[in-house]
């Protein structure tokens, strides 16, 4: 019997941020608790399933930065001891709510099992190093594992430079051959951004398929016939799977989505925010900021409850919400499958439901296990059946051939969160760096024959540029949040490129320098600066 199909697309990413020169840095605790919240717990869920004998079925990015960041041994040192100071503070937690109130107290006793279990996953299971898991399911074929461009540029705003599109896809294949072990079939663009053209150098590398937004199919030249519910090809001979505005909308709205459930957890009512600073001290930044320790004991209870008046988090109620909700996902699917199939004259529909993995777990505590519920529900269901997209590919057999339309997910759907009065500043610098960098490329265009300090520099000039042209610099001065990092991490990068520009341009190379860029900047062991000669 025909079924309608969806492909649940999981896109993780966080940029790159490894300051070995701090024993304690406060944004390198945005990885963490992506490992701690959403990363293990995934893989929980991906063991679970897999011991009930559930066929479930998933496609993930994880972006090059991230897989250098789980990989780095400093980092995945760090991540040990801050998980051993979390356990401790829960630890002292079980005592101190022993005569405050019974929900936080069964919380508190939940936070130190469960750190405990992460460490261990964390530690024993995959010896530090997590993308062994990923990779893990990957081989068993129950994910398909795709890349992402190098360092997350906005790949629109580097149409003149095909040089430097070039480099960030060869790079961000690179990167996934190094850590996965074989080629990437699909790739998830930075910030779901496309514009016309961009396919043939998707196609260059060997990528069969990517994402747009549904407006990239809506608008595209020749109407595609299914709209956002069957795959199309590009002229280039890639296949481009749509968003479902439905499933988004149904999951992620911050009006009517799920996460806003009044029995979720609270995101943002954490005890390091809560408890008197001298006890919270030794577990916070050492300058003394307080930050986050994701112990947390409130729920949502209200949209317009203030954060002070929010109530007792239950976290068995909360899951009970998230089964709930995965059953109502599920029977939405199944009813717009089975709408969309009379449309389509029994022809197979495709729903395609891409979210950052981060809103699972990090954002919204319970969604790991409303995942997980929906796998399981739909394992059983007669109408529809959860596919990878590279599963789509290989069973479809009629396409149509369109040219999307320009498009990204950000707000209003186009270029403004990346292009704006808080960020165009940094346009100028990078379009100057990329010029700069394939001025000297052009100068050495043999690796072998260049003295090996210039070989170095050049390398290390490589990933300057490439760091400086993450989106999620931009991304944050738009969103003002730690935006003074962003903007310094920005200027930082274009002075380093600079300096290394002028040292290769004089032949003076300054090796303290050199050796302490490629220390504290240490993405991409491998770069090859020669992959701005492809103009």
């Amino acid at each position: 019997m025909p079924k309608g199909n969806i492909v649940f697309v999981l896109h993780a990413h966080l940029p790159y941020i490894h300051h070995p020169e701090y024993n304690y840095f406060l944004e390198e605790h945005w990885l963490f608790e992506a490992i701690t919240e959403t990363y293990i717990p995934l893989l929980r869920m991906f063991r679970k399933l897999e011991s009930e004998g559930k066929k479930f079925r998933l496609t993930m990015s994880i972006t090059p930065p991230l897989m250098e960041m789980l990989a780095n041994k400093e980092l995945q040192n760090k991540y040990v001891e801050h998980m051993e100071l979390m356990i401790d503070l829960a630890r002292k937690e079980i005592e101190r709510t022993k005569s405050e109130h019974p929900l936080k107290h069964k919380m508190a006793k939940f936070y130190y099992e469960d750190f405990q279990k992460i460490l261990y996953i964390f530690k024993d299971i995959y010896q530090n190093n997590i993308l062994n898991g990923f990779k893990e399911y990957l081989d068993k074929n129950y994910l398909d594992i795709i890349t992402c461009n190098a360092t997350h540029g906005f790949l629109p705003f580097m149409e003149q430079y095909p040089q430097a599109i070039r480099a960030q896809i060869e790079q961000g294949i690179k990167t996934y051959e190094k850590h996965i072990g074989r080629k990437p079939r699909g790739i998830w663009l930075a910030e779901c951004a496309y514009f016309p053209g961009l396919d043939k150098y998707l196609a260059e590398y060997g990528i069969e398929y990517f994402f747009v937004d549904s407006h990239g199919l809506w608008y595209a030249d020749e109407r595609p016939r299914y709209g956002v519910y069957r795959p199309v090809i590009t002229p280039s001979n890639v296949f481009v799977f749509a968003r479902d505005p439905k499933s988004s909308e149904q999951v992620w709205s911050s009006q009517i989505g799920y996460p806003g459930d009044s029995r979720y957890r609270e995101f943002y009512r954490d005890i390091g925010f809560d408890r008197e600073f001298d006890y919270i001290k030794p577990y916070i930044d050492p300058i003394g900021t307080r930050t986050n320790t994701g112990i947390k004991y409130h729920r949502i209870t209200g949209k317009d409850v203030p954060l002070n008046m929010k109530d007792y988090y239950d976290i068995d109620a909360a899951k009970t919400a998230a089964r709930e909700h995965a059953r109502d996902f599920l029977r939405k699917k199944e009813s717009q499958v089975s709408r969309l199939m009379k449309l389509f004259e029994g022809l197979e529909p495709v729903i395609v439901a891409p979210f950052d993995a981060e809103l699972f777990g990090h954002w919204w505590y319970e969604g790991p296990v409303f995942l997980e519920e929906f796998m399981r529900y739909v394992s059983e269901s007669s109408k529809v059946r959860a596919l990878k997209a590279c599963d789509v590919v290989d069973i479809t057999e009629k396409v149509q051939i369109v040219t999307p339309a320009a498009s990204t997910w950000g707000a209003n759907g186009y270029n403004e969160v990346w292009l704006n009065g808080s960020n165009d500043w940094i346009y100028p610098h990078l379009h100057e760096l990329v010029e700069k960098m394939t001025e000297v490329a052009k100068i050495y265009p043999v690796p072998e024959n260049t003295n090996p300090k210039i070989r170095r520099t050049l390398c290390q000039m490589a990933r300057e540029l490439l760091l400086a042209q993450s989106s999620d610099w931009a991304f944050i001065m738009t969103t003002q949040t730690s935006v003074d990092y962003a903007v310094n991490r920005t200027k930082t990068h274009v002075k380093r490129f600079l300096d290394l520009y002028d040292m290769v341009k004089s032949g003076k190379i300054d090796m303290g320098r050199l050796s302490h860029y490629e220390w504290v900047d240490d993405i991409f062991p491998e770069i090859d600066y020669t992959m701005y000669l492809k103009t």
